[in-house]
């Protein structure tokens, strides 16, 4: 998936089956999450700056790499 330098929308990796997927194995619950509506118009870097306060960068590094294979 060509994720455009991070630059693709939150909304457009979440409007896709294939990417919904993806964090749907990976962060399932989380999705279901209040703020993730509010967050369709953030883009995949501004998602994974904010994540790393959260997340391990190691997690986030696969799940970008696992969004580019598909």
């Amino acid at each position: 998936m060509d994720l455009r330098n991070q630059s693709i929308t939150v909304g457009e990796l979440l409007g896709d089956p294939r990417s919904r997927a993806v964090f749907q194995r990976r962060f399932g619950k989380l999705l279901r999450h209040p703020l993730v509506g509010k967050a369709h118009s953030l883009t995949l870097a501004q998602l994974a700056e904010m994540a790393a306060v959260y997340l391990p960068q190691k997690t986030i590094q696969e799940t970008i790499r696992e969004l580019e294979q598909l």
